[in-house]
């Protein structure tokens, strides 16, 4: 906690150039620290951001402004499918996902599987807001492997959603060509997955990557924005991908009205957002575009 500013936690390895680039947040109170069987594990107060999730010395949430990456990567895959009945969680320990996918009225089951244990068990303790939808009837939780899971599930989700921490540690199998084919596997006919895809100002380089696999295995990819102003650079992105050509991500099949955006209580989400999320800058844009030309 204290390794760059005193009574603050300090987030490094936010881009290729690691140590010229940190960030950091005053904690004003240590709540829970372990190293579990997979990583570093913090929750601490801040002031400002409320409780604070961090693992392997990077930030996953905050209680302030979570709620832009979760309905986000939720509601992206969820409204752009015509009938999302049976969803997976790759990864996603805290609840954040599932609470979300909770709201959908074409959601009738979700299971997630989480590779860390802790991670479950800390955020029912510790991070109410984020875990209080685990013990709904939908939800089927398992601890393993998520990526086993995939390989060894064919043709069974409508939707496949992977909350994945940075491609370090646990979570590096999750960016690999491999892991995508198994998504594509794993889906129903005309299934969609999002999975996180890290933000366009340091790290590019991998977002090309992860959209030219896609490209090659799914017959629509997209490449959506978001806000979350504790993450690196203030932006985070999601790829989107069907096996159905005809899908067009950014326009949603499922639209929300005024009153069910009210009643689902979202605070970020709605239709306008998830339609302006897909309009990427000219740099991104000729970037993907030039990536996938090239294949």
């Amino acid at each position: 906690m204290d390794s760059y500013i005193k009574g603050y936690f300090c987030e490094k390895d936010i881009a290729d150039d690691c140590d010229k680039i940190i960030s950091a947040v005053k904690c004003d109170k240590l709540i829970h620290a372990e190293k579990t069987k997979y990583q570093d594990l913090v929750v601490f107060e801040s002031d400002v951001l409320g409780r604070c999730l961090a693992l392997d010395g990077a930030m996953q949430l905050t209680e302030k402004d979570e709620f832009s990456y979760q309905e986000m990567i939720s509601f992206l895959p969820l409204n752009s499918h015509p009938n999302p009945k049976k969803v997976l969680i790759v990864g996603g320990g805290d609840g954040g996902v599932i609470r979300e996918c909770l709201k959908h009225p074409s959601v009738e089951s979700i299971t997630l599987c989480e590779i860390d244990e802790r991670v479950v068990e800390v955020s029912k303790k510790y991070l109410p807001f984020m875990a209080s939808s685990f013990n709904d009837p939908k939800v089927k939780v398992l601890i393993g492997d998520g990526y086993a899971y995939i390989r060894e599930n064919k043709d069974a989700f409508d939707v496949i959603i992977t909350d994945s921490s940075d491609p370090k540690g646990p979570a590096v199998s999750l960016f690999q060509k491999e892991y995508y084919q198994s998504l594509k596997e794993c889906l129903r006919s005309g299934g969609i997955i999002a999975c996180q895809a890290e933000t366009i100002w340091f790290h590019l380089h991998l977002i090309k990557f992860l959209y030219a696999t896609a490209s090659e295995l799914f017959a629509s990819v997209a490449y959506a924005l978001t806000l979350v102003p504790t993450y690196p650079s203030g932006q985070i992105g999601f790829l989107l991908a069907c096996k159905d050509k005809k899908i067009n991500f950014g326009e949603p099949i499922h639209k929300l009205t005024d009153e069910q955006v009210a009643e689902m209580k979202l605070k970020y989400y709605s239709t306008e957002i998830h339609r302006a999320s897909f309009v990427l800058p000219n740099f991104v844009r000729n970037e993907l575009k030039t990536e996938t030309q090239s294949k």
